[in-house]
């Protein structure tokens, strides 16, 4: 950090909490699942990502908080709070949203479920025909699967896994005993929910309540006075010891203490009887502002498969389907070829992430290519890339394979993967000591006339083919030798000892890049002081850094106009008289996850642009492998531009920040509706179907003979 920037960070600054910040964007998720134009099934899949994303951020920051509550630091953050103000202030605000949750459930999404014609039962809402349905499948598949587990003095309260849904039962004592207890846990191997037979209308009903319901079966020599559902969430950021000699071993035992980490909150139902709650709070050592009491029902993460309920597909977004192959690749069957020619770029998932498995497809099979590098940080569970690098190294190509294990809630992923490509004979890294690896790139060296020539893709998402159905996210095609230098030189300081070097068009985290962005926005600054056209646009997952945001106030103070695309976390308060009024910060929550990192600088009328992994956080910038590249050929530029603008033309999608930290709508009164979603979609389907148009309408020229004369 330079002495500038180390003033600058003492300096106070305008600072949002980071953890506040992140409570605002699940506000504006579940802002869509309120939205009545939005499908119905697409309103309870944002309510399942709503929920998912609580349970992350309990597991996981709200866990640290309470750590540093416990451990007695007062140190204030950026924003001059301290963790024991800090957690009062997100148990408020949790609250809160926990609240807005059901009531959007109950009185929204349910309702609109209902008109579409499907409901969930309780047992004392069916006919007789459905209780003795959920009757015989409690016989047939619960009662052989369910485990009762009493809590008495010579049987402990047993452990719970992390998120896993049980059922507290509080039965009669005999004689002069007092109450007794048990515990009964959901399968998780089944299906949250059954549907029953009926007619017109599709009836479901929740596992826990079939359970309940015949309940009495599991304990029949005493009298059930309340079932009551419940669910702990535990601590699971790993503590790794990174200095193991087997790194591999040393996350594997991280990942079995997860799941017996302290509970970090217990979800209760609001009618749970006081017995039964003061029992769970005395075995399960809560506190009081870490206990969630909800109307039901618990773990809102199963309407993630609910939505996708077979019969229903007219209840859902018209999926975006990507066009293959991109118009940048059109009419090339030699994909090497192509490159060669000039760079291409990619946009997903409005173009198929397929051409980047085709490409290491490719190489894996040509017979001139000597080597294969790429960096993984999260594949899917049948990676086509997996199979491609496992085909490579079958072939007798040398693949070098950076698989970061350190990739949080996708470490048992990476390890089988890991194990899989070392079997088949390829070299696997496990990333840095102390730095997680999380730049986007794959390298493939060839053999060719004039020599070797390097290949290289450099994205700003994950090499996950799933994941890229509904992620956005950018990927760049190259041949030119400055960046496959610059690919070798990383990849020998990833696998190495190798020193970071002086990259001749990469920006590499975290030997660089820091310093790299503070002069860019430094350089914006003093040209708008020259009275040089200046400007900042960035698009980035999330803005923390207290030194860049410091920066971004200077450049407004300055009247550099700086316009920023954070979909979640963002701690810059933009709009403040004298301080950020040429700051502009929107956010883009859609039918597809805003992935993309961009940034673009003015540069005095001579904008560059560039792209990468790295937002702009401390994170990313010092304690991750991050890669940010510069985008040059002149119309990919161009592409590349009309791309940020489109986003920030976005008035369905986007809300703008406040000055008061809240979140807006953007006025659209007098404006044209424009979804940047749909129409990048529509835009890369009317490319495809202009070049098919081109292709019809080619002259055909009959074929001659030598002689001239027509065959």
């Amino acid at each position: 950090m330079s002495e500038k920037s180390a003033s600058k960070a003492k300096t106070k600054i305008p600072y949002y909490n980071r953890e506040l910040s992140w409570m605002d964007f699940n506000m504006r998720v579940l802002e869509e699942c309120f939205e009545k134009e939005n499908p119905v099934m697409e309103r309870v899949r944002f309510l399942s990502i709503t929920a998912s994303n609580l349970d992350e951020f309990f597991m996981v920051r709200v866990a640290g908080v309470m750590e540093q509550v416990r451990s007695k630091y007062h140190k204030p953050d950026p924003s001059g709070m301290t963790p024991d103000t800090l957690f009062t202030a997100l148990a408020k605000k949790i609250h809160a949203f926990t609240e807005k949750q059901y009531s959007c459930l109950h009185r929204s999404i349910l309702p609109a479920l209902k008109k579409a014609g499907i409901v969930f039962l309780s047992p004392e809402e069916m006919n007789e025909e459905q209780r003795e349905y959920i009757s015989q499948y409690f016989n047939k598949i619960l009662f052989p699967v369910l485990t009762p587990l009493a809590v008495d003095r010579s049987r402990p309260f047993p452990f719970l896994s992390n998120k896993s849904l049980n059922i507290a039962v509080r039965l009669q004592a005999k004689d002069n005993e007092e109450d007794c207890f048990a515990v009964v846990q959901v399968p998780s191997i089944l299906s949250r929910y059954l549907e029953l037979p009926s007619k017109g209308t599709r009836c479901f009903v929740l596992l826990e309540n079939v359970i309940i319901y015949c309940m009495e079966k599991l304990f029949e020599e005493r009298r059930i006075l309340s079932a009551c559902p419940f669910r702990i969430t535990r601590n699971s950021d790993l503590d790794i010891d990174e200095e193991a000699e087997d790194l591999l071993i040393e996350i594997q035992k991280s990942i079995k203490k997860r799941k017996r980490g302290a509970p970090v909150r217990l979800e209760l139902l609001q009618k749970c009887d006081p017995a039964t709650k003061a029992f769970l709070l005395e075995m399960l050592d809560v506190e009081e502002k870490s206990i969630y009491e909800l109307s039901g029902p618990l773990d809102l993460t199963f309407f993630s498969k609910f939505a996708n309920l077979p019969g229903c597909e007219n209840m859902c977004f018209n999926p975006i389907t990507p066009v293959y192959p991109p118009a940048d690749f059109w009419g090339h069957t030699d994909i090497f070829e192509a490159i060669r020619e000039k760079d291409r770029m990619v946009h997903h998932p409005y173009e198929s992430f397929e051409i980047v498995v085709d490409f290491i497809r490719a190489a894996a099979e040509d017979k001139d290519v000597l080597a294969i590098k790429q960096t993984l940080y999260r594949v899917s569970g049948h990676s086509p890339i997996i199979a491609a690098l496992i085909r490579a190294a079958e072939n007798g190509k040398q693949v070098t394979v950076l698989v970061e294990l350190k990739a949080r809630f996708d470490e048992e992923n990476n390890i089988l993967w890991a194990k899989k490509l070392e079997k088949a004979g390829c070299h696997v890294i496990y990333g840095l000591a102390g730095l997680k690896t999380h730049c986007k790139i794959a390298l493939v060296v060839r053999r060719e006339e004039d020599g070797i020539r390097r290949y290289l893709h450099m994205g700003t998402g994950n090499y996950n083919d799933s994941t890229a159905k509904t992620y956005t996210d950018v990927g760049l095609f190259t041949c030119k030798e400055p960046f496959g230098i610059d690919a070798s030189s990383l990849f020998n300081v990833l696998t190495g000892y190798s020193r970071p070097p002086e990259y001749n068009k990469m920006i590499v985290a975290p030997h660089g890049m820091r310093s790299f962005f503070e002069y860019r926005i430094r350089r914006e600054t003093q040209n708008a002081l020259l009275g040089m056209p200046s400007g900042i646009t960035a698009k980035v997952n999330s803005l923390v850094d207290p030194e860049i945001i410091a920066l971004l106030y200077d450049a407004s103070k300055a009247g550099v106009p700086v316009r920023l695309i954070v979909r979640g976390i963002c701690c810059l308060i933009p709009g403040i008289p004298g301080t950020s009024d040429h700051i502009q910060v929107t956010s883009i929550v859609g039918q597809l996850l805003e992935h993309s990192r961009i940034f673009r600088f003015e540069n005095a009328g001579d904008p560059q642009i560039y792209m990468g992994s790295a937002d702009w956080m401390p994170r990313n910038l010092d304690r991750r492998v991050e890669l940010v590249f510069p985008i040059e050929d002149p119309d990919l530029k161009q592409r590349a531009f009309s791309m940020l603008d489109l986003m920030l033309s976005d008035n369905i999608n986007a809300q703008m920040m406040q000055n008061s930290k809240e979140y807006q709508h953007i006025d659209r009164r007098g404006k044209s509706p424009c979804n940047c979603q749909l129409e990048f979609s529509r835009r890369a389907q009317e490319s495809v179907r202009k070049l098919e148009i081109q292709e019809r309408n080619k002259p055909v020229h009959p074929l001659q003979s030598p002689s001239g004369p027509e065959l």
